[in-house]
């Protein structure tokens, strides 16, 4: 008898814990949430493992978020027949992931690096902590957190509830609202819909988002409110030149190893680059790397396809215009590099 309640027991908090997870996928599906990737050190994790592969089967990507949105990882890969690998991290530097690949004896591959310049010449620690992070998940990884990451990529695309940005309890508690004060800075909340991440780690912006307007003109104003956060000036003289140094031995490592580089200038719009263009003059900066590293660079503004594409929110292109973007980077790599796409 008492082997019976036991078991009914177990039967009946299995019952409740389903039913509390069904109801839960079913409340978030109804709010017209759609289920995504974790863009966590897990997913890097496993496009880092994909670098090896030789320059005609694959091109890897780095720098910060934008790329993430102007690359069409599907558009790429079906004109090109190669993979598109996406390294890029949100809210940092390329330069430490540049560095990782040079130090890497077995990458010999292409490379396209995304340059947002206030992040590319930041010397502050935090552009690189999450690229750290990242980079020391991947060479420490166990036997069980590659089983475990197996094991989320069936489950995230299919449930909506295992949105960590969102829908975890930290997720939760992240977007409580709790105003800055005197030496504490909150993270910044952003709405949802802005950045839905693919399997292939790229991150678009949904179309609910997008027909939003107060959804837009909040991420615009974290746009503005980021830059309070650090109000360190460019880096310029003897700084700059150490930045640019440390560039170009890190490709002069590729390189020397058969491997290609080509810097991109993703588009942005608006008070955005407007900002932009002040505080890092193309000559003194975009114009300069390019000189020391004698690198091909890909300049939005220096093609007329791509100068006229708008990001809804200053600085990241929608799906639609990512398409036209993607289209054009390959069409420019053809014609002017002698990559073989």
């Amino acid at each position: 008898m008492k082997t019976n309640w036991s078991l009914n027991s177990v039967v009946l908090a299995l019952v409740l814990v389903i039913g509390a997870v069904s109801c839960w996928e079913i409340f978030i599906r109804n709010k017209g949430i759609k289920p995504d990737f974790d863009d966590g050190p897990e997913l890097w994790a496993d496009k880092r493992g994909m670098v090896y592969q030789p320059s005609n089967k694959a091109t890897v990507f780095i720098g910060s978020s934008r790329i993430k949105y102007d690359l069409d990882i599907a558009t790429w890969q079906s004109i090109t027949g190669t993979n598109a690998v996406q390294l890029a991290l949100v809210g940092s530097s390329p330069r430490t992931m540049l560095k990782d690949l040079a130090n890497d004896p077995n990458f010999k591959g292409n490379l396209l690096v995304d340059v947002t310049e206030v992040l590319f010449f930041k010397q502050s620690p935090w552009v690189s902590q999450t690229p750290n992070e990242a980079i020391n998940y991947y060479s420490k990884r166990t036997p069980a957190q590659k089983a475990s990451f197996e094991l989320d990529k069936v489950l995230e695309p299919r449930l909506a509830m295992l949105n960590r940005d969102f829908y975890s309890l930290n997720g939760l508690l992240d977007h409580l609202y709790i105003p800055n004060r005197t030496g504490v800075v909150t993270r910044p909340d952003f709405p949802l819909g802005f950045g839905e991440t693919l399997y292939s780690r790229q991150t678009k912006m949904t179309d609910d988002f997008l027909s939003d307007i107060n959804r837009i003109n909040k991420v615009r104003g974290i746009w503005g409110s980021l830059s309070k956060f650090d109000p360190t000036p460019p880096v310029t003289g003897k700084a700059l030149d150490s930045i640019l140094s440390s560039v170009k031995h890190d490709v002069d490592q590729i390189r020397a190893r058969g491997g290609k580089v080509v810097f991109l200038r993703t588009p942005s719009s608006g008070p955005f680059l407007i900002g932009e263009n002040r505080g890092y003059p193309r000559d003194k900066y975009w114009d300069k790397l390019l000189a020391v590293t004698q690198c091909k660079g890909i300049h939005f503004n220096d093609y007329a396809a791509l100068n006229k594409l708008m990001c809804p929110e200053f600085s990241h292109l929608n799906p639609h215009d990512a398409v036209i973007y993607t289209k054009n980077i390959i069409d420019i790599l053809k014609k002017e590099t002698d990559w073989k796409l």
